[in-house]
């Protein structure tokens, strides 16, 4: 593998790979998230349960009964990479039952971060996944999943191969800090750090997007500081985390709990950001067909059921009380609109609702006006021959048949055929013309 110039070798280099995949059947895993230890705290279940909101801990963990999550450790390694374990999250909708998040958690040794990292992104003169990837995705295969037509060991889940993962990563210094890998005039103004975090994030080594130099403070503005001693960046396809000062190693207290909220409530909090997104593009199709044929308000009726599931299960900008998962969720929001576009998707539906309401008043009008048109000849006939007293069955037929005639005479008029055309109840498209 071709190594990016001056590539380091961290104390900690770790990659979360995420790939869309189906998950007919429960695996036989055991439950919850993948569980990581640093000294005396592990994150289980219950204890990230603490860390989030009932709501969003539901749509992360499910519930006793009903589970959402499983993990297994494949204890794999290939070289200089080495699968920590493996973790499914079942992410449902209402027109793909079966659609899961499949969580890949990868420990890098050597200076191949940032190349395994453009392997997964399949750049320009790597292969699309490099022999270590290779090794850890059939890992990640092994008795529960397969790709294509042919399942391996049972195949109870189907990885969507041919999409491109989102990668989380973490990169901690094995030194005080972490070489320049732009080393041009114009961006010796640019941080390392700020460099490998975009790098990183995007998952580009200078070959594959050599930055305009005008544009470098827009690439890392909208970085968080975590602290003094790390920092990250949410982009569309990666987010990464890198430290700012050396780690000690496994006796450095604070880095060992940045690499376990790493891996546990930060990647979980993208991965609500994910759920949230695959929701708001569904809703955003279905929105798209309302007015695709008959039956339009039934479908606004299903679709207004689905947004106020939505809203009340999925759509969260708030987690917990602690601060950083609120932030890393809202970056991932940004980085795609999702409240721009969950906005204008609750602005369309009321618009939609609005003309199809008004399209059913019309209609209703439009009935009581062809009773006012036929009720008003044949009643006026029909009280004249009663306050007469006329009972001949010819006069009742000559007053009905008059009736009638002054009903179409009517209906051949401007109020009339605006009748006709309520009632009708003509699609917008044919209103606009």
């Amino acid at each position: 593998m071709r190594h990016t110039r001056n590539a380091p070798t961290g104390v900690r280099q770790i990659i979360a790979v995420v790939l869309p995949a189906r998950l007919p059947t429960d695996p036989a895993w055991p439950r919850g998230p993948l569980p990581f230890t640093h000294g005396a705290r592990t994150t289980t279940t219950d204890t990230r349960r603490t860390y989030f909101t009932p709501a969003v801990a539901s749509v992360l963990y499910g519930t006793p009964d009903h589970p959402t999550r499983w993990h297994r450790h494949p204890q794999h390694t290939d070289g200089p990479l080495t699968v920590d374990g493996v973790e499914l999250l079942r992410t449902p909708t209402d027109d793909n039952p079966d659609r899961a998040l499949a969580i890949l958690h990868l420990t890098i040794t050597g200076p191949e971060l940032l190349e395994t990292l453009r392997s997964l992104a399949r750049r320009p003169g790597t292969t699309s996944l490099p022999l270590a990837a290779e090794s850890a995705l059939n890992a990640l295969l092994a008795d529960n999943t397969h790709t294509g037509s042919e399942p391996l060991l049972g195949g109870r889940a189907t990885i969507e191969s041919d999409t491109l993962p989102y990668t989380v990563t973490l990169l901690t210094p094995s030194r005080q800090s972490l070489p320049r890998l732009y080393r041009g005039r114009d961006h010796r103004r640019w941080p390392p750090t700020q460099q490998w975090l975009w790098a990183l994030a995007s998952r580009t080594n200078s070959d594959d997007y050599p930055p305009d130099p005008a544009t470098v403070p827009q690439l890392t503005g909208g970085a968080l500081r975590l602290s003094a001693d790390w920092s990250a960046l949410v982009l569309r396809q990666g987010a990464a985390f890198i430290g700012h000062r050396r780690d000690h190693g496994p006796s450095d207290p604070f880095y060992g709990y940045a690499d376990l909220h790493a891996r546990s409530i930060y990647l979980d909090a993208l991965l609500l950001g994910m759920i949230q997104r695959t929701h708001i593009d569904h809703l955003t199709e279905d929105l798209a067909q309302v007015f695709t044929g008959p039956g339009e308000a039934n479908r606004l009726s299903r679709l207004e059921r689905r947004i106020a599931h939505f809203r009340s299960t999925y759509w969260r900008q708030h987690l917990t009380t602690h601060g950083m998962a609120n932030e890393l969720l809202i970056a991932y929001q940004h980085q795609y609109r999702l409240s721009d576009r969950f906005t204008e998707i609750l602005a369309e539906a009321a618009d939609h609702n609005r003309l199809i309401q008004t399209q059913e008043n019309q209609q209703i009008s439009g009935a009581l006006g062809v009773l006012t048109v036929l009720g008003l000849p044949l009643g006026t006939a029909l009280g004249v021959l009663q306050v007469l007293g006329d009972e001949d069955p010819w006069h009742l037929v000559t007053a009905t048949s008059g009736a009638l005639a002054a009903t179409a005479a009517l209906l051949t008029t401007r109020y009339g055929r605006l009748v006709l055309a309520a009632l009708r109840g003509r699609s917008p498209n044919e209103r606009d013309q």
